[in-house]
């Protein structure tokens, strides 16, 4: 199995699949090899933005040789599988100088070569998996050297993936938020109430406004771009850790520069026992805390997550640096 973080993060990743018993014996930046097989890769990880699921290793010295080689790949394993619709045919690669243009080439070699065989498949081919988190069949060829690629028919895709950024938008935090969102498979709708604590320059806010909700941004700085006198958010200039809500929202949305346990006591457990919100994405920063301890404690079963929000999905988001993000929603009363 390769296991793929952010580039950086590959120790974290490495961490957590070790919790879980699974053994890494090879590492480079960006991607973990794991030793696993079978059909239950470890579910719900957070440092993994997506795992190759039983994937084959191919070495050739030139780009026909690789293409050539990922051909046969294909065919074989594709020879009793019907092709009726679109399918995800996705070469991507390791952070490497050059190496991206050098999967691009190997692409257009192997779709060239693939059309000849199987016109009808070939056009069907297209170069996109879900956003959201799902296990999905098609083609998948990571490479991590010029002369080394791996591939998979399965991929089990997390949940993070790159944002669009919104000239309007206050911040870059606006990305995280719009990404916790399509994690989530859900974001605030019209006529929703939405209270953001620390919301400060905005970008949330003005995520879930531009989508019609109306926001409450608790915030004792000033709001920027295209938070600042939209018509859908309030701001009031109060402490975020005592801010009450005169009747539950629908969505809580927090992202604080603080110690992440602080928040976890004094704002995630009293909003979710209380249940003062329906759904919530909270942000922790783990910069000055060790990020697995804090993921032990947020996956422990007795738990507020577990107890409260048990589906709540944790993780290291495309968008995130040091900081988790935990995304969920309590069941009905």
């Amino acid at each position: 199995m390769i296991a793929r973080s952010q580039p950086g993060y590959e120790d974290l990743l490495r961490g957590e699949l070790a919790r879980l018993g699974a053994a890494t014996t090879e590492s480079a930046p960006g991607w973990l090899r794991v030793l696993h097989t079978g059909d239950n890769p470890p579910s719900d990880l957070c440092f993994a933005h997506r795992l190759l699921l039983n994937p084959a290793e191919i070495y050739a010295i030139t780009v026909n040789g690789l293409a050539q080689d990922l051909l046969n790949f294909f065919l074989e394993t594709s020879r009793d599988e019907r092709f009726d619709a679109p399918w995800p045919c996705l070469f991507e690669a390791a952070a490497v100088d050059g190496l991206a243009r050098r999967a691009a080439t190997v692409d257009g070699v192997f779709l060239a070569q693939l059309k000849k065989r199987l016109s009808r498949v070939a056009r069907l081919a297209v170069p996109v998996v879900p956003g959201t988190p799902a296990r999905v069949r098609g083609f998948f060829v990571f490479f991590t050297d010029f002369g080394r690629a791996f591939v998979a028919r399965e991929i089990l895709l997390n949940g993070q993936r790159r944002m669009a950024d919104d000239p309007l938008a206050p911040s870059r935090s606006y990305l995280k938020i719009e990404e916790a969102f399509n994690l989530l498979g859900r974001a605030p709708a019209p006529g929703e109430t939405v209270i953001d604590l620390g919301a400060a320059p905005g970008g949330w806010s003005y995520a879930a406004a531009k989508r019609g909700a109306k926001v409450a941004a608790i915030d004792n700085g000033p709001l920027k771009g295209g938070a600042l006198g939209h018509p859908a958010i309030t701001h009031l200039r109060e402490d975020a850790f005592a801010h009450r809500p005169r009747q539950a929202a629908d969505w809580l949305l927090c992202d604080l520069v603080e110690e992440p346990h602080h928040v976890l006591e004094n704002i995630v457990r009293p909003w979710l026992e209380n249940r003062w919100c329906r759904r919530f994405v909270v942000n922790l920063k783990f910069g000055r805390v060790d990020p697995l301890a804090l993921l032990d404690t947020l996956r422990a079963p007795g738990g507020v997550l577990g107890k409260r929000a048990p589906g709540t999905r944790i993780r290291h988001l495309h968008h995130d640096r040091e900081e988790l993000t935990l995304a969920g929603e309590l069941p009905p009363a």
